[in-house]
């Protein structure tokens, strides 16, 4: 891994072989991840910089924004399933526990209409903003 310690903060101590799960996830993302990558890449929310499947502790997080702590989930059908909603709840409270605030959007919002999903995600940062100026 050329140029990235996984000691670096904002990785919070995850392993080479999340990151490599991460590069895998990055060559197939989904079409609602597509879509919001679209929205995201290049600092265009707000001037931030997110990054997609994004390596943190044992986790791979969508989307992240290290400035802020946020993390965007972007959720198929499957977290409907009782045993993956009770995965998601911890796997929240441990990014909590970091400090990292988690949002989750369905698959379908993204896809149907983006623009509120873009706007919920700018009410979010703007908060974070207001809680780390």
């Amino acid at each position: 891994m050329k140029g990235i310690s996984v000691e670096f903060p904002m990785y919070y101590g995850a392993t080479p072989a999340i990151f490599r799960m991460a590069k895998e996830l990055r060559k197939n993302e989904t079409e609602a991840e597509k879509i919001l990558w679209t929205k995201l890449n290049r600092n265009q929310m707000m001037g931030l910089q997110f990054r997609r499947q994004h390596p943190i502790n044992m986790f791979i997080a969508d989307f992240y924004c290290s400035k802020i702590k946020l993390v965007i989930e972007v959720d198929g059908s499957i977290h409907d399933l009782p045993e993956n909603e009770a995965y998601d709840l911890g796997r929240s409270e441990i990014l909590n526990d970091f400090g990292i605030t988690l949002i989750r959007f369905p698959n379908e919002q993204i896809i149907n209409n983006i623009e509120n999903t873009i706007n919920k995600i700018e009410e979010s940062v703007r908060e974070l903003l207001s809680t780390t100026s």
